[in-house]
């Protein structure tokens, strides 16, 4: 029997911690220029009035995983995976709703 070795990296974020366009382009392994287009899209909301003191939240990491994975996968282009990340989030607040 072969025995084999999954490894499983990630990374664990306070959800108070705010990462800078660097940051979140280091963590997320994007473009600066991806994701200055999610923010002109308004698939992105940093906090901050221009590129050089925007702040990102944990929230706008998973956003722009999930955006590149929808890319990736499915070849989704900017605006369709917009409308997916919305339906994602629109999907899990009715699930709290109901379990409420």
């Amino acid at each position: 029997m072969k025995n084999e070795i999954v490894v499983i990296s990630g990374i664990v974020l306070d959800e108070s911690i705010r990462l800078s366009l660097v940051e979140l382009c280091q963590f997320a392994k994007a473009s600066q220029e991806y994701v200055i287009e999610m923010v002109e899209e308004g698939v992105l909301d940093p906090e901050g009035s221009s590129i050089h003191n925007w702040r990102f939240d944990h929230k706008a990491l998973k956003r722009l995983q999930i955006a590149l994975r929808l890319q990736q996968d499915l070849g989704l282009n900017l605006p369709g995976s917009a409308l997916v990340l919305d339906l994602l989030e629109e999907m899990e607040q009715l699930r709290r709703k109901l379990q409420s």
